[in-house]
């Protein structure tokens, strides 16, 4: 089956480890993801519904529109995507823009100019909760008509909510089944989660969802699995889950030569395993 990419450029964003999930991933009826991102493994799954959930409101209210009003969020869209917007100042200009606007429509359209148009594709806020990824200077933008509509006719399968994923988790039923794509462990142990900590995915964090990935399985008979990088501290953490690790490339760097292969974690938890402690 041919892979299907998302319509957003994301850092983390699973389209290169698609074939490897899938093929982990159990069968149901419904797949939730606590953390959707760009939604890779959505758009190249087959389930009959879909429960996709993230803590950032400006992804969650772009799917919804882009379930809802396709045709009106992609002409707003692309008519931001010309050659006088890919100016250092214009970018500014839009990107203050979008911070300063509460329309709805607007506001998901400039989010789509500024992730095709920014540095890496990166999606980051500061306190204030602005967005403040520079500039990209990229040549010319892609502007991804064709996968947006592909997205808006899936997504007439799926639910879209803004949650924090112990929330999501809550919402399970027998029929469901979860994958997770948490925000990554640092690869060394030299890096801190200060990065992660802000923003609101700490160490605990990373415990607590191995604590509930267990729990669901054990206790409420659902199955859950959770990439993350391979390090000894998520092999400690998903002790007693299925593991597997895989190599792929790291895809964040804006260098292709700095691209070096990473070991990725696949922890699947079944109903029915035997876990030590915790």
């Amino acid at each position: 089956m041919k892979k299907t990419r998302a319509f957003l450029k994301w850092a983390g964003g699973k389209y290169s480890l698609v074939e490897a999930i899938t093929a982990k991933l159990p069968k149901g009826r419904v797949l939730v993801e606590p953390f959707v991102g760009a939604g890779s493994v959505f758009l190249n799954t087959q389930y009959d519904a879909y429960l996709l959930a993230d803590i950032n409101p400006d992804l969650i209210d772009f799917y919804n529109l882009l379930k809802n009003s396709p045709e009106k969020i992609i002409r707003v869209a692309q008519s931001l995507f010309v050659a006088n917007n890919n100016q250092q100042q214009a970018y500014y200009d839009l990107r203050d823009a979008f911070n300063l606007s509460s329309d709805p429509v607007d506001r998901a359209a400039l989010f789509l100019f500024l992730n095709r148009h920014g540095y890496n594709g990166l999606c980051r806020y500061n306190r204030k909760g602005e967005f403040n990824v520079p500039f990209g200077k990229y040549k010319k933008p892609y502007f991804p008509e064709k996968e947006l509509w592909f997205f808006a006719e899936k997504a007439q399968k799926a639910t879209f909510i803004c949650e924090c994923y112990s929330n999501t988790f809550q919402r399970l039923e027998p029929d469901h089944v979860v994958y997770c794509d948490p925000p990554y462990v640092p690869l060394s142990s030299s890096a801190n989660f200060t990065t992660y900590a802000a923003k609101g995915f700490s160490l605990d964090d990373q415990a607590l969802l191995a604590r509930l990935a267990r729990h669901t399985a054990q206790e409420r008979q659902v199955p859950v699995l959770i990439s993350n990088h391979a390090t000894a501290l998520t092999y400690e953490l998903y002790r007693g889950a299925s593991l597997d690790e895989i190599q792929v490339k790291r895809t964040i760097s804006r260098s292709a030569g700095n691209r070096n292969k990473v070991g990725e974690l696949l922890a699947l938890y079944l109903p029915g395993m035997v876990f030590d402690g915790g």
